[in-house]
């Protein structure tokens, strides 16, 4: 039966008794991990979120009573243990922090009992993510998850004292918004009071952060939760967490400044690692030619390598056919690795085909300096010479293309790159490659909707040496946006936005909207600007991402107390739900379902 706490107090976390409190008398408490009993002696293993420390139970220390209830203990038991601190009897035990001590109970409390758990809680636990996360409570005690969990309260404390020192003010915005189904899909929060009208849950805070700059409070951050109804993926969720702000009086050189001296203070701070100062920095066009992404992961080389002019005049006709169209043909260089096997390369094929490829050719570049490849046949031996020339081709090396479209090429060769570097293990866990991408184009053609569309939002800067082009050639204008990005993951992403009432109007007109619409979506900000708007530009950090690369975690779930599984569903709680249809007739609303065909 469970005791009380009465007369209690706990006076050290596990982890916190150590060798200096050799003789004095402690009183810890938390979870049984272990129990083993050798008749006379019993050793219990206790957990808390600290680590585990080891308590030793006999007769004559604790008496009949409490060697009893420890005999009773079993798996995930709370209990409260006083005890003196002794040197370790046994072996001294190199994996734990507590190896060296232990604890002689002379008192035991049982808090709470607790029934077998549906699995063992360990590091590193083989459960299936399915049954973890409906019993996500126990999942949570496992000692990696709440590492993972602490090194987030960490992170998100170094930041709040990071941006408080550099002037910032934290002012939380609405959750309750207008919907503007500009950018990701929104989750909609139907009325009451207005019945008919819906609000929706923040895509991120921004136009409440211009707001804020309007009014005059120059810096502004918030560790912000957001929303987008869009499917999952393994660093994405449908609520996730931002480090946003927003900067007055600023350019792009301030903006990346404060971010970067924040990047090195909360890497060296939470993990010890040190972040050379400054940040490596690339254009986005040039981005997309090295690496096929505008998130390149630059730990290893693999590179992209624009061949166009050099298969011109080939007779294969994918490479030519592709340049007729405007498009382009670009390879890579797996370096030593021309002995792949048939079933493989046929492998990285059926992997291209995934990112819109019709195909990939190869062409490997054997020992003796003879050529195999899915090509040879259609070009002369002058032109193959060429080809593995351009690519920097060695005996032993394996050589992969496509040709498509620009956008095709760089997805297909941008994913088979990063694809390669896992296979070939060139990932290295504990390098940390910061790059900050500039220079985005400002608009994106959307074949869908038939118009240009803003690639990041319709309030981000033009560069000014490129705004007079935005009637000629809207494609070719670049934004002053920027991502941060580390290892091949987009960590966060801004831009200076446009302060200027022509400039603003020309953009809404670019993207398609009538005055009316861009007043109906965007009307209080616009007003808002007409009142004296300061110049200003911001950035916002994916928090749950940032924390997946310190802990090394392969899923973002791994970050985030309470994660939604692909579907956006919470296995543990089993939301969303069926409501009454009494709170249906109080919204106005009824529900349709479509038949199920």
């Amino acid at each position: 039966m469970a005791e009380s706490m009465r007369g209690l107090h706990r006076s050290h976390r596990c982890t916190e008794v150590s060798n200096q409190n050799i003789g004095e008398t402690v009183t810890v408490m938390g979870w049984v991990q272990k129990r083993r009993n050798l008749g006379s002696l019993i050793f219990i293993d206790l957990r808390d979120r600290s680590g585990i420390l080891q308590l030793v139970f006999n007769e004559e220390t604790v008496g009949a009573e409490g060697y009893k209830k420890a005999e009773s203990l079993r798996s995930e038991f709370v209990i409260a243990v006083t005890g003196k601190v002794e040197k370790r009897s046994a072996a001294v035990n190199e994996n734990l922090k507590t190896g060296d001590i232990e604890v002689i109970a002379n008192d035991i409390r049982i808090l709470s009992e607790s029934e077998t758990p549906p699995f063992q809680i360990e590091e590193n636990s083989q459960t299936k993510d399915e049954v973890r996360l409906k019993y996500r409570y126990l999942d949570l005690r496992r000692p990696d998850i709440q590492r993972n969990l602490m090194l987030r309260s960490k992170v998100a404390y170094l930041m709040r004292d990071f941006m408080m020192k550099e002037g910032f003010l934290e002012i939380e915005t609405p959750m309750l918004c207008k919907s503007t189904p500009e950018g990701a899909r929104d989750y909609l929060v139907p009325s009451r009071v207005h019945q008919g009208h819906f609000y929706a849950l923040p895509q991120s805070p921004q136009l409440y952060k211009q707001l804020l700059m309007c009014s005059g409070y120059d810096r502004y951050f918030q560790i912000a939760r957001c929303f987008r109804d869009e499917d999952l993926r393994a660093d994405r969720q449908p609520e996730f967490t931002q480090a946003d702000m927003e900067l007055s009086f600023v350019d792009v050189e301030d903006v990346l400044d404060v971010n970067e001296r924040l990047l090195q203070y909360v890497f060296k701070e939470a993990i010890g690692v040190d972040v050379q100062l400054p940040l490596p920095r690339m254009p986005w066009q040039e981005a997309m030619d090295r690496f096929g992404s505008d998130k390149p992961d630059t730990r290893f080389g693999m590179e992209l390598v624009n061949v166009s002019d050099v298969v011109k005049g080939c007779g294969f006709s994918v490479f030519t056919g592709a340049l007729e169209n405007g498009g382009s043909v670009r390879g890579i260089n797996a370096k030593g690795q021309a002995g792949m096997p048939r079933k493989k390369i046929d492998k990285l094929v059926e992997f291209a085909k995934g990112y819109g490829a019709k195909g990939l050719a190869y062409l490997a570049v054997n020992e003796d300096g003879t050529y195999k490849s899915s090509f040879a046949k259609f070009m002369t031996e002058e032109e193959l010479d060429a080809l593995v020339k351009a690519m920097d081709g060695e005996a032993g090396d394996l050589l992969l293309f496509a040709a498509d479209k620009n956008k095709i090429v760089w997805n297909v060769l941008g994913a088979l790159r990063l694809e390669l570097a896992k296979e070939l293990d060139l990932l290295d866990p504990n390098q940390y490659n910061f790059l900050w991408v500039t220079e985005f184009p400002l608009l994106e053609w959307s074949d869908e909707e038939n118009r240009f569309m803003a690639m990041h939002h319709p309030f981000t800067m033009p560069m000014e040496e490129d705004w007079e082009k935005i009637d000629s050639d809207p494609g070719s204008v670049r934004a002053k946006a920027y991502d941060i990005v580390l290892n091949g993951t987009e960590l966060g992403g801004g831009s200076v936005r446009i302060h200027q009432d022509d400039i603003q109007e020309k953009m809404f007109e670019v993207l398609g909207f009538t005055k009316e619409r861009a007043h109906e979506q965007f009307g209080f900000l616009l007003d808002a600007f007409k009142y004296g708007v300061p110049p200003h530009a911001g950035l916002a950090y994916g928090l749950d991402r940032l924390v997946m690369h310190m802990v090394h975690a392969d899923s973002i779930r791994d970050v985030i107390a309470f994660p939604k599984v692909k579907d956006a569903s919470c296995l543990m709680t089993e939301a969303p739900g069926v409501v009454d249809e009494k709170q249906l007739e109080e919204l106005g609303l009824e529900i349709e379902i479509p038949a199920e065909e």
